[in-house]
């Protein structure tokens, strides 16, 4: 059942011109270069971006994937397959791609903290050849996680959740997860996780100490694991609440926060404005305003859940 489904507000915002504006022909083939992940997902939210753009693979534009190694051979690959621009997904790509070229311009599909990690000057000026999207929401948000849950579950008290602490965003999220448990006298205990076969043993833990419901954590590595988490948590009958809605849709409880995909639907924008001459410095980086809340239904009612009926009005999906 699906009620409302909104993407990121830079979609309506001053860089999403008109599509009818944007989408005007191009009379040579442009050359672009992808670190991205291989997310299926992913891939197909960036070329569907682009081709609403008037951007098609194989008749105006070629998109070259590039394996993400050393900053050296990225520069070599640059040079030797004639790029004009570069996407990078999570700041490891980033990095590496603005280790390896100064001279083409680079659009972060999903960055966190891009100023503090010198992506930029600044969000609003970035200046440099680097501009794009950023993932940080505020962490503050995290807290309706805590909120949503204790609605649904009477008497919670032990929350835990897997944390990748390589992830810049990630101890900022686990650390507003703790205020807001401790605010309603809980306790929230982060376990890290840097390896796939570190999470079954991280929800082993969990289970260990007793923990009651889950929050995952922020960053690339545990959203490509959204399947295994659900079907972990599911196994120990742990309540999983995600920061993306890819979580409650792979099999887990609930989520709130930005939606990846239409980011990287919007980082097009990007690459179409660039290509068709507008300089990185520019063109400010946009930050996620509104985000969405998606329950799955048919997890909760496994669960033997009860959802207030006023957490299911203002779902903005409702996956039975």
């Amino acid at each position: 059942m699906k009620r409302r489904r909104f993407l990121l507000s830079s979609l309506v915002g001053a860089l999403a011109a008109p599509l009818a504006a944007e989408a005007q022909p191009v009379s040579a083939i442009r050359r672009i270069g992808v670190v991205e992940s291989q997310d299926t997902l992913l891939v197909e939210a960036r070329r569907e971006g682009l081709r609403r753009l008037g951007w098609i693979e194989g008749e105006n534009i070629v998109v070259e994937h590039l394996r993400l190694s050393d900053s050296q051979k990225l520069a070599r690959d640059i040079r030797r397959l004639k790029l004009e621009l570069l996407i990078a997904s999570t700041n490891l790509h980033i990095s590496a791609a603005k280790a390896a070229t100064t001279a083409i311009p680079i659009v972060m599909g999903y960055a966190a903290d891009p100023v503090g990690q010198g992506f930029v000057a600044s969000l609003s000026r970035p200046g440099g050849n680097i501009t794009g999207l950023t993932s940080d929401p505020g962490p503050e948000i995290r807290g309706k996680l805590v909120e949503w849950l204790a609605e649904c579950r009477p008497r919670l008290s032990r929350l835990g959740g897997p944390v990748d602490g390589r992830y810049p965003g990630g101890r900022a999220s686990a650390l507003a997860i703790d205020a807001a448990a401790r605010a309603r006298g809980m306790t929230f205990r982060a376990v890290q996780v840097r390896e796939i076969g570190g999470l079954s043993n991280a929800i082993a833990t969990m289970v260990e100490q007793r923990t009651e419901a889950i929050i995952v954590g922020d960053g690339p590595f545990l959203w490509t694991q959204r399947h295994l988490i659900a079907e972990l948590a599911a196994r120990h009958r742990l309540p999983t609440a995600y920061p993306y809605r890819d979580g409650p849709e792979a099999g887990g409880f609930l989520s709130y926060g930005v939606n990846i995909p239409a980011a990287w639907h919007h980082a097009a924008v990007y690459v179409d404005k660039i290509l068709r001459g507008s300089k990185p410095a520019d063109l400010p980086v946009e930050q996620p305003t509104q985000f969405e809340l998606v329950i799955n239904l048919t997890t909760a009612k496994a669960l033997g859940l009860t959802i207030p009926p006023s957490l299911l009005a203002r779902a903005d999906q409702v996956i039975e």
